[in-house]
């Protein structure tokens, strides 16, 4: 046989080991729990499709449910209100799109060996709210889980509380140990609430779990919850004795975690487009989170607003933030009266941020050396005298304010 038949024959044989290597494995659907009648006593409903068991629960709600201070119908006036402004911003929904709630409950925080046992969604449904919440009836029902959840079915917005970081994540790590039986896992735009929390109301809230917002922010205080760290034991325990009576305290806890997402958005909207009584930092925040969108006109507004109704001492960073985009927008008297209110109130990381801007514009646009040197020896003496600067952060600002230092005093020299 020639060498070039011999290669052939070899490449035919590694395709064929390829072919087989790439076939999906045989389904074989698991066996149906013990405890199907016990955990229908609790009111959970069995469901069965192509790759096995899971439990459902569904609850309606009426438009004008109340959940703390919000009936849930003002979700739409929410997003009227995002539709009839000019400003776009991550956190607006389009009439359009398919929204919906969603959490998860898990055994674990992460890893392969961690399962998610609880798929909770709350959407619209015609006039009403309608929570479904699937349940994994075990580990070998995974497939029928999350085959049910129809998250391969349609495009949707998904809005969670750290479902970037944690729950969407977690989802895509099961789909892809069960993906040679499931359909593809559609890509789903998301508005994690967690984040925008952390955005309004830093420095503001101590803590940002949910049920912390939910009680400071939101009117709403939880009776009778579980604690989030029990839910795992609680599942694992139902699976093993059948007895699903606690297991229906985590399905209410997830309930009052997806209503509450309602209300946040509802709540973090009013506050993003009109004015509410809140403190001058969640305002400051928000005039922030708009300069970092590049919203630099509603910023402005917002950190206007600030300064003009609240005292200095609270409005320090507000003018802060305001004197950098006034400085950026080349209007060097205004930012400069901001900065100056500015370093009466704020800390000192922001106040070396002032000082330097301050000598900046002091030495390039006024061509006031005397002042430009005057804000340099300010910002030289917080930098020896506050300990807010680790070593190397320290020893690397004094170098560059060193220089600044002695380009201004060569221009005074040479006058």
């Amino acid at each position: 046989m020639s060498y070039e038949n011999k290669m052939m024959q070899l490449k035919q044989m590694l395709g064929k080991k390829q072919e087989k290597s790439v076939e999906k494995p045989a389904f074989k659907k698991p066996e149906k729990p013990w405890y199907l009648e016990e955990w229908k006593k609790e009111g959970l409903l069995v469901v069965e499709n192509d790759f096995g068991i899971l439990f459902k629960r569904q609850v309606e709600y009426p438009l004008d449910y109340l959940h703390g201070s919000y009936q849930l119908k003002m979700f739409f006036e929410a997003i009227d209100k995002w539709q009839t402004s000019t400003i776009e911003h991550p956190f607006s929904i389009h009439p359009d799109e398919t929204v919906v709630f969603f959490d998860t409950e898990t055994t674990g925080l992460k890893g392969v060996g961690t399962n998610i046992f609880l798929l909770g969604f709350l959407e619209v449904s015609e006039n009403k709210f309608l929570l479904t919440q699937y349940v994994l009836a075990d580990p070998s029902n995974e497939a029928a889980f999350l085959f049910e959840s129809k998250l391969w079915q349609h495009n949707k917005t998904i809005v969670t509380y750290n479902g970037k970081s944690f729950d969407w994540p977690q989802l895509e790590t099961r789909w892809t140990l069960n993906q040679h039986i499931l359909p593809k896992l559609r890509n789903m735009r998301q508005i994690d609430l967690l984040h925008s929390s952390k955005r309004i109301w830093k420095n503001n809230l101590e803590r940002m779990k949910l049920t912390q917002v939910e009680e400071a922010k939101l009117g709403f205080k939880r009776n009778g919850d579980i604690p989030g760290f029990l839910a795992p034991i609680i599942y694992t325990d139902a699976v093993k004795s059948g007895n699903a009576s606690s297991l229906m305290k985590v399905l209410t806890h997830n309930e009052w975690d997806l209503l509450s997402l309602i209300t946040l958005y509802i709540h973090s909207t009013n506050l993003l487009l009109e004015n509410h009584i809140e403190t001058a930092t969640t305002y400051t925040n928000i005039g922030k989170w708009y300069g970092d969108l590049k919203q630099n006109e509603q910023s402005q507004n917002v950190l206007r607003s600030v300064t003009n109704t609240f005292n200095e001492s609270e409005a320090g960073l507000a003018h802060f933030y305001l004197a950098l985009q006034q400085k950026r927008n080349k209007e060097y008297e205004d930012a400069t009266q901001s900065f100056h209110k500015a370093l009466r109130s704020i800390e000192n990381r922001e106040k070396l941020k002032a000082l330097e801007n301050l000598a900046i514009i002091y030495e390039h646009h006024y061509k006031d050396y005397e002042k430009a040197l005057e804000n340099t020896l300010n910002g030289i003496e917080l930098i020896n005298h506050q300990p807010f600067l680790k070593i190397e952060q320290r020893t690397r600002k004094l170098d560059e304010w060193t220089k600044r230092l002695n380009r201004l005093e060569n221009k005074l020299w040479g006058k």
